[in-house]
């Protein structure tokens, strides 16, 4: 089964995702330049959302990206009731998970055998489960009592390869990594094949970017000193996007171990928190909290993903009394019959507006959470 989600959005004036020179983000589609909000962008703003925390928060069935392992397995041990003395010397050692195949400098070679220092944090970011952790924990500590103590911190008897291979596999059953997917360069992390595809947003418009001079000024300078006490400058532009998403439920129920439940859970988490989770760039400057007009939700029994992108090839365009985002639903509608037709695709329709519009072969529902109810029943059904 397949679920796509096509989501038409539009922006006040914004900053919401820039690029390396602090300019929003942008693309060329359809031989126009548009406004883009990167995928990476996207996800992180549903993973950190309140609408998957609220449902996910209070327990283990999230993850977290980062470097500080050696700090979350070094709490673990402790629960453990490990001596300090030992914790140290393990997570001397963890450090080094993660760069199994690295190639070692000169420098390294020559302190290779030494014992090393807690580093407290990784070399590489690791996106983990939280029900990794107290697994991870104590495998770490029965190789390390196996090994003892002399050994394990010694490098060249007891290689970072001997320990990886006998620790094993990690695979987590948290939703965001079963929904996203993860990929390490360490044995030890099992990679996950992401069930859930997030395209970049792209603007259905030709992107008008802008700039916003500003200057400030020292509330305690005298007022007879004239001039501005700093000057800048920021880009911005307000576009309607088109956002789309697809969830294969077969490869997401997989990933959560055949969990049909938590796995309907996290569909309709994701729903809500594509439709609400915002990106948070310059919205401190901007405030550009605005929510999607459309929401259309498809579910078919082919794993056929289809992005309506194509629809805004030609740039949408406001027009008398259409607005940008009459023609952009106008163009996705037209488009996705078209499309619909010539390959046979199937599907159950339903979507949510903040107006009346016409999706033919689609459910008008007045809410959300109707939408989200709609949706539960075809995924249970």
């Amino acid at each position: 089964m397949l679920i796509q989600i096509h989501i038409l959005q539009n922006y006040a004036p914004s900053n919401l995702n820039r690029d390396d020179t602090g300019s929003p983000k942008d693309a060329f589609f359809g031989g126009v330049l548009r406004g883009r909000i990167s995928s990476q962008c996207l996800k992180r703003s549903i993973r950190q959302s309140e609408s998957f925390k609220s449902v996910f928060g209070g327990s283990n069935l999230l993850g977290v990206r980062t470097k500080q392992l050696p700090d979350l397995v070094g709490k673990e041990l402790e629960a453990l009731g490990v001596k300090e003395e030992d914790k140290e010397k393990i997570l001397a050692r963890l450090s080094e998970i993660g760069r199994e195949s690295k190639k070692k400098s000169d420098d390294e070679e020559e302190q290779e055998g030494e014992a090393a220092d807690v580093e407290t944090t990784s070399k590489q970011l690791i996106f983990i489960g939280k029900d990794e952790l107290r697994p991870l924990a104590e495998k770490l500590l029965a190789v390390y009592k196996k090994n003892g103590a002399d050994k394990w911190s010694n490098a060249k008897k007891l290689p970072i390869t001997d320990i990886t291979r006998e620790l094993g596999n990690s695979v987590p059953r948290s939703v965001d990594i079963s929904m996203f997917g993860r990929m390490t360069t360490s044995t030890v992390f099992e990679d996950v094949s992401a069930a859930v595809q997030v395209a970049h947003a792209i603007s259905t418009n030709a992107l008008s970017q802008e700039f916003d001079y500003y200057t400030a000024l020292d509330d305690l300078k005298p007022g007879s000193e004239p001039g501005a006490d700093m000057i800048g400058d920021v880009e911005f532009n307000s576009s309607t996007y088109y956002k789309y998403i697809n969830i294969f439920w077969d490869g997401l129920v997989n990933n959560l171990g055949g969990d049909k439940e938590v796995a309907g859970k996290a569909v309709l988490a994701l729903l809500e928190a594509a439709a609400t989770a915002q990106p948070t760039g310059k919205q401190n400057t901007f405030a550009a909290q605005n929510l999607p007009d459309l929401i259309l939700v498809e579910v078919s029994q082919k794993n056929i993903p289809v992005s309506y992108a194509n629809a805004f090839m030609k740039p949408a365009r406001a027009a008398g009394d259409q607005s940008l985002m009459d023609a952009s639903v106008g163009k996705m509608a037209d488009y996705a019959e078209r499309i619909g037709k010539t390959y046979g695709l199937q599907s159950q329709r339903a979507f949510t507006a903040t107006q009346e519009y016409d999706l033919p072969g689609a459910k008008a529902h007045t809410s959300l959470p109707d939408l989200q109810n709609w949706l539960q029943k075809q995924v249970t059904g």
